[in-house]
């Protein structure tokens, strides 16, 4: 892991298309690796879209596929729920359909273990990356590195996480099965609402911060090592002859480069599918809540996950952020007032007194999902062209590692990981 420079490689002409958290990581580390890196986004500036205000969570320990065991039954019972984590709008959308399916085919118990280590296998390295990139840059965001704890309400919920501990045995990801007074020395706040719960999984590897600040700050790196970002820009198409990426249609005119790197997030699939990929990535809206703390006694020292709700709520210096929920409605970004009570409920019944929830902010990003969890990384068809998107709730946590293998599969160099079904490939 140590200084990152690699001159063997020949230096390039690369054109990353996307400056959410994961497209200004790869911009960084091929600007680290040598390359003249620009950067297209149709926003004005980094992470307005998907990584604007998600949960704040690195969690490399809570990587885990959304597709397991049980989950169609528990599908359905969430969608009964008063404060639900899950809301599906039937669409006509063959897309929805198709990736819905896969993703049933993903929920038995053999495939969640494969998707899983494949996650956490990403996830820890990319937690080790950021450190590397904090100690070398000295890049702060609101970061704590004080781990997650994941609230059980049931005793089931608890007995469930047995499968989770068994996979963070084998990847050596250290954990503590808490019982109510183990977890209240990591979150003295929860004494009042103590009773709710029954124990906890802490995961103390985890970290905190706010990827807005992070990716704003990193492009700002970024351009100290020659990065070019062009903002305002909307991609329209790429253009190819044969099996190579020729270059990129936009409302400013035409890109072209040496190698293209697809960081377009939930909207990757759209401009992939002309090309003939069938990138199996579709938007699952989340929403979050940013609220001002009144009383920092009385607010959380690091993340909480209420597995019930399958909520985070996170510290992020004077501010609390609650995110999470899923909605499957396309690419709609109406904010909806119903996933709104369900962040504030959970916050209010878990720290009743410690923030200000009339002052909230409210927000909604696209996660790009695959249907088995894992991001679609590296090569495709096209030899030029290498896809980075599919990171799901994971890309803040996924985002240092994404942008190191990426900058190496870029350079001809073997990552330091191994990329076994993490590409495209995996569905053929």
């Amino acid at each position: 892991m140590a200084g990152y420079h690699h001159k063997g490689s020949q230096p390039m002409k690369v054109l990353v298309l996307g400056s959410g958290v994961i497209g200004v990581s790869v911009a960084y580390y091929l600007a680290k690796a040598g390359h003249e890196v620009t950067v297209l986004d149709r926003q004005p500036a980094p992470a307005l879209e998907t990584s604007f205000a998600n949960a704040g969570e690195v969690s490399p320990g809570y990587s885990a596929p959304w597709a397991g065991p049980g989950v169609p039954i528990k599908a359905i019972k969430w969608m009964l729920m008063q404060h639900s984590p899950l809301v599906i709008k039937p669409m006509l959308d063959p897309a929805m359909w198709r990736w819905g399916a896969q993703m049933l085919r993903n929920c038995t118990e053999e495939r969640y273990r494969i998707n899983k280590a494949r996650m956490v296998r990403l996830a820890e390295y990319s937690r080790d990356c950021l450190k590397q990139l904090r100690a070398d840059t000295g890049i702060v965001y609101d970061e704590r590195t004080q781990g997650t704890l994941q609230l059980f309400r049931t005793q089931k919920q608890l007995d469930g996480a047995d499968k989770d501990v068994e996979i963070l045995q084998q990847y050596q990801v250290p954990y503590q099965l808490l019982d109510r007074a183990g977890y209240l020395q990591y979150e003295p706040a929860l004494k009042d609402v103590a009773d709710k719960f029954v124990g906890a999984l802490r995961l103390p590897g985890d970290e905190t911060g706010d990827c807005f600040l992070f990716t704003q700050r990193l492009a700002e790196l970024a351009r100290g090592l020659g990065v070019t970002f062009e903002f305002g820009v909307s991609v329209q198409a790429i253009e190819h002859a044969a099996n190579q990426v020729t270059g990129v249609q936009t409302s400013r005119g035409r890109f072209t480069a040496d190698r293209y790197v697809l960081a377009m997030g939930s909207y990757s699939p759209l401009i992939a599918k002309p090309l003939g990929l069938q990138l199996p990535v579709y938007p699952v809206k989340g929403f979050s809540i940013t609220v001002p703390i009144t009383d920092a006694a009385l607010s959380p020292e690091s993340t909480i996950m209420d597995e019930t709700h399958k909520v985070a709520v996170t510290r992020l210096g004077s501010r609390i952020r609650v995110g999470g929920t899923a909605q499957l409605s396309g690419y709609n970004l109406d904010l909806e007032a119903g996933r709104r009570r369900t962040l504030e409920f959970v916050l209010t019944d878990l720290f009743p007194r410690g923030s200000d929830v009339a002052k909230a902010e409210f927000w909604t990003g696209l996660r790009p999902m695959t249907p088995d969890g894992t991001p679609i990384l590296g090569a495709c068809r096209y030899q030029n062209l290498m896809l980075s998107t599919g990171h799901g709730t994971l890309g803040w946590t996924m985002a240092a590692g994404t942008g190191r293998v990426l900058a190496d599969l870029v350079s001809g160099k073997n990552p330091e990981i191994d990329m076994e079904g993490m590409g495209l490939d995996r569905y053929a």
